[in-house]
């Protein structure tokens, strides 16, 4: 047992990945320290001085007399997050039982045409519903005022009301086909003797799927939950295509409001969101670690 161990260590030596790790560390913790540190300055485009200013930019990030409501941002950012996390995961949970256990036929061609979105970049999709949600010659608006609706024309993206819901469906739109390659893998690692020895007591279909697949797709759900919360926070470049963060900044998150400051030379205040953001993320990523652990235990 010593031997394999030993044979086991010697076969990758150290040094195999010490270039990934000086990479690593030059790309990603040193400007993570220094990001930190800049953090707590007043650093800007309009002088070269850097003078340290302890608290005061946090103070402005949750101050509500600020120009910025940065408050505002970070409420925006985790309404897209849970919002889409909870969308993408029904539909594609529902789109995955679906096309596993009810449509048999051109199966594979259902799922290519469900996937086909998430392979789209998001730069054309986001320009392709900025024609469509176009509240005067958009197709939507269009197609509803053609069938009798036109009271559920909206102005989609430059409506207060309207703007971050029309992101987070466009959003859940292009996302749902990725998640549901991931959930399908995981059902049908399922063994089929499970849903036949339910069927055999009587059970219903709810009762194997609340009994057999929601608990054996757990783990399965909780990396899908783990991929679109990272995705979620981090969210820029749809909401800056689709809205530019408006109508009024109604439709900002925080790494719209971080390239704002940035664009504005004002680099101490966008550091500090950044931080703050990498705080939220390490803290998230830490309790759900510790959840996945724990299943993998039980």
């Amino acid at each position: 047992m010593q031997r394999n161990t030993r044979m086991k260590s010697k076969a990758y030596p150290f040094y195999f990945a010490s270039g990934a790790l000086v990479l690593y560390v030059l790309f990603t913790v040193l400007p993570s320290v220094m990001g930190f540190y800049y953090a707590f300055t007043d650093w800007n485009s309009y002088t070269d001085e850097v003078n340290f200013v302890g608290l005061e930019n946090f103070r402005l990030i949750f101050s509500s007399g600020s120009g910025a409501n940065y408050l505002l941002f970070v409420r925006n950012t985790v309404v897209f997050t849970v919002a889409t996390i909870v969308l993408k995961t029904v539909i594609a949970l529902g789109l995955a039982l679906l096309l596993t256990t009810g449509i048999r036929r051109l199966a594979y061609f259902h799922r290519v045409v469900m996937y086909l979105p998430a392979v789209l970049p998001m730069l054309v999709v986001s320009l392709v519903f900025k024609s469509i949600l176009n509240p005067a010659t958009g197709l939507l608006n269009t197609f509803l005022r053609s069938i009798g609706l036109d009271f559920m024309a909206q102005r989609w993206l430059v409506d207060i009301n309207w703007a971050l819901p029309s992101v987070i469906g466009v959003d859940t739109w292009r996302g749902i086909g990725y998640i549901m390659v991931i959930l399908i893998a995981g059902l049908q690692t399922i063994p089929r003797e499970y849903y036949e020895a339910a069927a055999i007591d009587g059970a219903s279909s709810f009762a194997s799927f609340r009994r057999i697949t929601l608990p054996l797709m757990m783990p399965v759900l909780a990396v899908t939950t783990v991929l679109n919360l990272l995705y979620g926070l981090k969210v820029f470049d749809i909401v800056f295509v689709l809205t530019n963060g408006g109508p009024g900044r109604a439709a900002d998150t925080v790494y719209t409001a971080i390239f704002d400051e940035f664009s504005k030379g004002r680099y101490g205040v966008a550091t500090t969101l950044s931080t703050l953001l990498f705080l939220i993320m390490i803290v998230l990523g830490y309790f759900v670690i510790r959840l996945m652990h724990r299943e993998e235990e039980g």
